[in-house]
Parts: structure tokens; sequence; C-alpha cells
């Protein structure tokens, strides 16, 4: 499933560096953070290994 935006993409990055224990989780915050505790590793890098390349920094809700 590849990310939507390139916030969603960086979010997840910083949720999967966390999760891998590079990152404290302290340090993570809002979207990061629940993607952290609703996501898998596999699902995580997914998203997280997606191309920002045409990607919109944020994608609004219609």
């Amino acid at each position: 499933m590849p990310a939507k935006s390139a916030a969603q993409q960086k979010a997840a990055g910083a949720a999967l560096s966390a999760k891998r224990g590079d990152t404290p989780k302290s340090k993570l915050k809002g979207a990061s953070k629940s993607m952290l505790e609703s996501m898998t590793e596999k699902e995580l890098e997914a998203l997280a290994h997606t191309p920002r390349k045409g990607k919109p920094e944020h994608v609004t809700k219609h």
C-alpha cells in the first residue's frame, strides 16, 4: 500500500524508526505515534519506502 502524500510517508518513516528502536518512542507525535501502535513493521515499511516524487505534501479529505 503506497503512501498517498509526502507527509504520510514521512510519518511512516518516523514510526518505523521507533519500532526498530533507532528513535525513542517519546519523540513521536501525531500520526506517527498512532501508526506505531496500529501498524506492523511490514506495513510501515511499505508506506515509508514509497517514492515521494510527484506526491502532494498533504491530501485533503472531501
